[in-house]
């Protein structure tokens, strides 16, 4: 009974939430709580420690891709259904877990600002564990993306409302689009046909590489050779190291991915692997967007990269990462 207790509550809290977004007047919602990248999961010991648990940890916990060393994809805080007081509620991302035989509609639930703002929260309601476990493996894809959403959308707002405005005109005049930097960004190259931009402390680097080049107009210009090649000749012209005859190139030790995006109305191809210097030992990741310029003519492409050595990387990839999604193209400029 104290189990279909707190799921009644919990969904009597989510249905106000969500009546409140139709409404003219939205209540006043604390911050949340919590690290960035850590999803709090509330479920019962023993589906836990059952297959339930397993499937989540394996779909949350599995190691995040292209990274130089293991780190897992989400940080994991595990609580019961009985611990999850006040002081848990307001946890940037929620993923809870009610099982309980008088479940008589199952299914997952994807809710924003249910009891914080800006709060990802997702439910799975199941009568028994199998049919929890069913509903986790039929959505893998709707979690995994909701909570990538959550944390990307949260660096944004934090780009946007903190931005470095001083890039804008470098960007806009290469590009004809704006990236949201956020404070602390600085010019640090720039020519016709390539800048780079970077937030460095002493012992971490998050940069963008941003340039162009001519468009063939056939498949070739997003293959994964082709973004490699012009990755590593920009990068060679740019991107010098420490010492004479070392420059950043792409590492051949582990093959990039290529993949092929469509987000908010425009269409890239994400490139992710890791970098390195040539003749040094320096590296970390890499993601890069590649598109077309918005009259076709031009291959468009960003990269940001991370460098590292003393630091876990997840956390600082998904922040530099963010920032270019927060891509656009400037309205003013094509206006003129």
């Amino acid at each position: 009974m104290k189990k279909i207790a707190l799921w009644l509550t919990i969904i009597a809290a989510i249905v106000s939430a969500v009546s409140c977004k139709d409404s003219e007047r939205k209540p006043l919602l604390p911050s949340i709580s919590g690290k960035a990248g850590e999803v709090l999961i509330v479920i019962n010991k023993e589906s836990w420690e059952d297959n339930v648990g397993t499937e989540l940890r394996e779909l949350l916990a599995s190691d995040c891709p292209y990274l130089p060393q293991k780190e897992p994809l989400y940080t994991l805080i595990n609580i019961t259904p009985g611990a999850f007081t006040d002081i848990f509620q307001i946890h940037r991302n929620i993923l809870l877990v009610n099982i309980d035989s008088g479940v008589t509609k199952p299914g997952v639930i994807f809710r924003n600002d249910v009891w914080s703002s800006p709060q990802c929260f997702i439910g799975i309601n199941a009568p028994d564990n199998e049919t929890a476990y069913n509903l986790i493996k039929e959505n893998e894809a709707k979690i995994l993306t909701t909570l990538e959403q959550a944390e990307r959308d949260r660096v944004v707002a934090n780009s946007i409302k903190y931005e470095e405005i001083s890039l804008r005109p470098a960007m806009s005049k290469l590009t004809g689009g704006i990236l949201h930097f956020p404070g602390g960004y600085t010019l640090k190259k720039q020519t016709d046909d390539f800048l780079w931009v970077s937030y460095d402390t002493q012992y971490t680097t998050q940069g963008v590489l941003v340039f162009k080049y001519p468009a063939s107009g056939t498949e070739a210009d997003f293959c994964a050779d082709t973004l490699m090649t012009k990755s590593n000749e920009y990068m060679k012209a740019n991107v010098p190291g420490m010492f004479e005859n070392t420059y950043m190139t792409i590492s051949t030790a582990v093959a990039p991915d290529v993949q092929y995006i469509k987000y908010r109305g425009r269409e890239f191809a994400q490139m992710r692997g890791l970098w390195e210097v040539y003749n040094d030992y320096m590296g970390g990741p890499f993601v890069s967007h590649a598109f077309y310029s918005q009259d076709g003519k031009e291959i468009i492409v960003l990269e940001a990269f991370v460098y590292a050595p003393r630091y876990d990387k997840r956390h600082y990839l998904r922040q530099i990462e963010s920032v270019l999604y927060s891509f656009e193209w400037d309205n003013n400029r094509t206006k003129k």
